[in-house]
């Protein structure tokens, strides 16, 4: 079996977060909670349609589910945002943004603790190469003492987004968390959008800034969101962490295309010391093979697992070959997709983070 195809999704879909760097540049001056608040409200109602064209019940979250669904939404949502809107008023953009790449420490040290595994040292060390190699790419710059609050304000959120979502994984798998955390935010955007800024000037964006925010919602957030959640269940928080550090190389790539102009030596440096860490860290274990399916804390959320009638049983998931079906129709061959009606999905490898990305 390929270890690495559980990857691909959460690869893929740090591409996505890293392509909104340059798409969130015409989004500067636009009212930051409306903004959000609208683009939220949209991807929630696409991830419904979504779960209901891959017949996937979104369960109701109860007790303590409530609070770990919605601190995935109050942190790596609304704060995350938050964090970068204020941070870049204090620190040059690209402080905040080697605060972030920091994420794949502190996954790798928290996501397996709460998965009731201890950390892997080949994986801690993979994460500092990653770190590393996306300081490389991003660079260094000026800030004061505010800029470093939030700064690390951001890499908490960012790290959070991922670790509070292992606890619920489980139950709800990665259709649920996305949904759940995605309309919890766009509620909770709304109303720091009723409080702080005025509805109305939201009539004032042009169409290119819809445009933008309509790129954010269906494909940062609605797809992204999704094939994250599924590698974080499929491999772990610590594994899948790694990753994270794909989301710079991309905003770097992406840049240089869309006319920012060719990254310098350090930026390709970084590029290589990025994936030297994720070959060190994602490759299988000398001796066996990779765990490919969900840590301990995650049991029960494999896809096409059997559904109990009890409530508190976790979501049935479909097949691996029903969600490639769906999101990533271009891989899979014409039998695999029998079960699913034909879906014209958009152009380029996606057709499951927030941001944890912004």
């Amino acid at each position: 079996m390929n270890t690495f195809a559980p990857l691909a999704p959460g690869a893929l879909g740090m591409v996505l977060v890293g392509s909104s760097v340059t798409v969130s540049r015409s989004l500067v001056h636009a009212p930051l909670f409306a903004t959000q608040a609208v683009r939220y409200a949209a991807a929630a109602l696409l991830l419904l349609a979504f779960a209901r064209a891959a017949r996937v019940p979104i369960l109701r979250p109860r007790g303590r589910e409530w609070l770990w669904l919605a601190g995935i939404a109050a942190t790596g949502l609304v704060l995350f945002n938050v964090a970068v809107v204020r941070g870049v008023a204090h620190a040059e953009p690209a402080v905040i943004a080697v605060a972030v790449a920091s994420a794949p420490v502190l996954l790798g040290v928290l996501g397996p603790l709460l998965e009731g595994r201890r950390p892997s040292r080949r994986i801690l060390v993979a994460a500092v190469v990653v770190v590393a190699g996306a300081v490389l790419v991003e660079g260094a710059g000026r800030t004061d003492a505010a800029g470093v609050a939030w700064a690390a304000l951001a890499l908490a959120c960012e790290a959070a987004f991922t670790l509070l979502a292992v606890p619920v994984l489980r139950r709800h798998g990665p259709w649920g968390v996305s949904v759940h955390a995605v309309w919890l935010g766009a509620v909770m955007l709304a109303v720091l959008m009723l409080t702080a800024e005025r509805p109305a000037d939201l009539l004032a964006l042009g169409p290119a800034r819809w445009a933008a925010a309509g790129y954010l919602a269906v494909m940062v957030t609605a797809v992204a969101f999704l094939l994250w959640y599924r590698t974080v269940a499929a491999v772990g928080a610590g594994r899948a962490g790694l990753l994270t550090g794909v989301a710079p190389l991309a905003a770097a790539a992406i840049g240089a295309l869309s006319g920012g102009g060719m990254p310098g030596p350090p930026v390709w440096l970084g590029l290589v010391v990025v994936v030297a860490g994720l070959a060190v860290g994602l490759r299988a274990p000398r001796g066996g093979t990779a765990r490919t399916g969900p840590p301990r804390a995650l049991e029960g959320a494999r896809p096409g697992g059997s559904q109990s009638a009890d409530a508190d049983a976790p979501v049935q998931q479909p097949s691996v070959q029903q969600l490639d079906a769906l999101l990533l129709p271009h891989r899979q061959p014409p039998q695999a997709r029998s079960g699913l009606p034909r879906r014209r999905g958009p152009a380029g490898p996606a057709a499951g983070g927030r941001t944890p990305g912004p």
